[in-house]
């Protein structure tokens, strides 16, 4: 979980960020954002980025492209990265899919109901070849018959604190959605 995420209204993801007060922030439409691509982001100094999502640790046989939001800040695999640079990743909808019998799984997008912007929660390893994981957390209500994971959506008047705050005012954002706050749709 979340392994998809898409920005289908790009110019009002771009507006949204900037209106935060991120000067030259820009997300092209993708309606379907995957592991392994390049990504326009927040950065932990206030400003955008572009990573990779997703980081291959040499232990690890497969790409992590999610950390858990309970362990994140004591795992060995991300504390550093929560403790020193946090990030945000704007969006405007994810997709889970679900096994409903059928020869396909079902896919589902989950937004705001009015499709207003959302930033996920996430960390970056910044370098040469910046890269990002993001954060899961369990599921709200709504979510829980769908996946076991949703992503942590930082609210809006909470984006610094998350980006700039102490790791212990960071763990008190770490939670799922509040019920009732998502519209789900097949797709």
């Amino acid at each position: 979980m979340c392994g998809r995420y898409g920005a289908l209204d790009s110019e009002r993801i771009t507006q949204f960020v900037r209106d935060l007060g991120v000067k030259g922030f820009s997300i092209d439409r993708n309606p379907d954002i995957r592991p392994s691509t390049q990504v326009p982001l927040i950065g932990p100094a206030l400003e955008p980025v572009t990573a990779t999502w997703g980081i291959q640790p040499a232990w690890a046989k497969r790409l992590l492209i999610n950390a858990q939001g309970e362990t994140v800040a004591t795992k060995k695999t991300f504390s550093a990265a929560f403790h020193e640079s946090r990030c945000l990743i704007p969006m405007d909808c994810w997709y889970e899919w679900r096994d409903e019998g059928g020869p396909r799984k079902q896919k589902y997008r989950f937004a705001l109901p009015d499709g207003e912007p959302m930033l996920m929660a996430g960390l970056l390893y910044p370098g040469d070849d910046p890269a990002m994981v993001s954060l899961t957390i369990h599921p709200n209500a709504e979510s829980a018959p769908i996946h076991n994971r949703m992503p942590v959506i930082i609210p809006s008047d909470a984006w610094k604190a998350w980006l700039t705050g102490t790791p212990a005012a960071a763990v008190t954002l770490i939670d799922a959605l509040p019920d009732g706050t998502l519209k789900i749709e097949k797709v």
